[in-house]
């Protein structure tokens, strides 16, 4: 049985910095990418690639991936949830801006907190994750109204936030299914390949179905980028969220989350000088305020 410490010390601490970067990182990263590779192609290629070198892990460390131990049925749910998050992800960012995804996406955890009564009637909401609830809702609210209004991005940055609020709840429905199936038992590693085997399919077919051609010509940054997003986050760093959640108490550990959004905006900013408009830094500090209420643990 894994020891779980109580307390997080510097190097988890670190570790946890160091994942919400990358993933607040990774959205810019699909969207100057995607200039040059078709979203939907971009991110089955993602998936495929992170899931060969998950298998290649698994193998190595002795996981077993075997799909016929009663998992199967909810490891295709979550595989297809998975695909559509993703491809909504990767084709909103064609007409929003990586701050705003990275904002919206993060809506997931009010998506579980939610949906986990109907899943475990136990853990029903409190009062301060009501609260939570309420605060990023108005916020992100606030925020998409300016996609009508005022839109940075262009006209059709209102398209591109919507799909990014789609995509936080088919993240929400995915961490729900999971909880409610044998997955919920299973290794965290034979959870991720479902999903990423499982997108890797569906996304690379629904390419093929829309059109997007194969980039003859692609910028060597773009291919970079996506590497980067194969090995360094889809793989490297959820592998290392899995050690920490087994390693670490887990209230402790998911309150990190709150850091993405930030960092997506962050990034954005710095990276792409895409503005920072009032509407959007109240928006992420009622979503980052939501994660934290949401989070705490019970007294």
């Amino acid at each position: 049985m894994t020891d779980r410490r109580t307390q997080l010390d510097a190097f988890a601490v670190v570790c946890l910095v160091g994942c919400a970067a990358l993933w607040g990182l990774n959205q810019v990263a699909s969207k100057v990418a995607v200039r040059d590779i078709p979203p939907l192609l971009q991110a089955g290629l993602r998936s495929a690639g992170a899931a060969l070198l998950l298998w290649a892990w698994a193998r190595r460390q002795r996981i077993s991936l075997n799909p016929f131990d009663g998992t199967l049925r909810g490891g295709l749910l979550a595989g297809v949830l998975f695909a559509a998050e993703f491809g909504c992800i990767f084709v909103g960012l064609q007409y929003t801006t990586a701050s705003r995804m990275a904002v919206f996406i993060y809506l997931s955890p009010f998506v579980v907190a939610l949906g986990m009564p109907l899943v475990a009637p136990a853990e029903r909401l409190r009062g301060a994750q009501l609260a939570g609830l309420v605060a990023a809702f108005a916020g992100v609210v606030w925020a998409f109204a300016e996609g009508f209004s005022a839109p940075a991005a262009g006209p059709q940055q209102w398209w591109g936030d919507a799909l990014g609020v789609l995509a936080a709840l088919l993240w929400g429905s995915t961490t729900l299914a999971i909880r409610a199936s044998r997955l919920s038992t299973a290794p965290p590693e034979k959870t991720l390949m479902y999903q990423l085997a499982v997108s890797a399919v569906l996304l690379l077919a629904a390419s093929t179905v829309a059109g997007e051609a194969w980039p003859r010509a692609a910028a060597p940054t773009a291919w970079g980028l996506l590497a980067f997003q194969i090995v360094i986050v889809t793989f490297a760093s959820y592998l290392l969220w899995f050690w920490l959640v087994r390693h670490y108490q887990a209230t402790q550990v998911t309150a990190f989350t709150l850091l993405t959004p930030i960092f997506g905006l962050l990034f954005g900013a710095w990276l792409l000088a895409e503005p920072l408009t009032a509407r959007l830094l109240v928006a992420v500090a009622a979503v980052s305020t939501g994660i934290w209420l949401v989070s705490r643990p019970r007294r």
